[in-house]
């Protein structure tokens, strides 16, 4: 449906002739102006982002169920999972020593807490939270995002990501060689 809006007449212009008749320019009020149509994922990605989505609300579910153990690191043994065996052999954390601690604080809302007992498991808890919402909304609307991650320049990102993984291990060594 195409709908026409005719402006009223203007005030008189500055020759003092008031246009009208079929001279009259004839144009949509801008708040009626189409949009462009956007284009749907197909089912299978929407089905994926589904599933990613269910993924993560899972781990985030499962880590509401584990209480944070206060020595920093092994709640994940409360699923059953052995001790840290890289612990043990070293006498230094594994890069994801607290990660599972990690998610108990950030899903009780204590970020604060979180970020200090594994500062690379609290990122990765707001991703795992962000992965929720962005998927949801990609499986019921069938809108890519797509176009919002070209705002990030990739490899600078993954290296930063990189580089805080590796100083959040050395945060978490720290924290167990001063014992705290």
């Amino acid at each position: 449906m195409n709908l026409m809006f005719v402006n009223p007449p203007l005030e008189a212009a500055a020759d003092g002739v008031v246009p009208s008749g079929p001279a009259q320019q004839v144009l949509p009020p801008m708040i009626y102006t189409r949009v462009a149509a956007v284009a749907r994922l197909s089912w299978s990605a929407r089905i994926t982002a589904l599933a990613v989505a269910l993924g993560c609300l899972g781990v985030l579910i499962v880590a509401a169920g584990l209480e944070p153990n206060p020595a920093g690191m092994g709640t994940h043994t409360q699923l059953g999972l052995r001790s840290c065996a890289f612990l043990a052999q070293t006498g230094i954390p594994c890069p994801t020593c607290g990660m599972t601690t990690s998610f108990a604080y950030f899903v009780r809302g204590k970020l604060a807490a979180s970020f200090y007992t594994q500062p690379m498991g609290c990122l990765l808890a707001l991703g795992a939270s962000a992965a929720v919402w962005v998927g949801f909304y990609i499986a019921c609307t069938g809108i890519a995002v797509y176009r919002l991650t070209r705002l990030i320049p990739t490899g600078r990102c993954l290296m930063a990501l990189l580089l805080f993984g590796i100083l959040a291990w050395a945060w978490k060594i720290a924290l167990v060689r001063l014992g705290s």
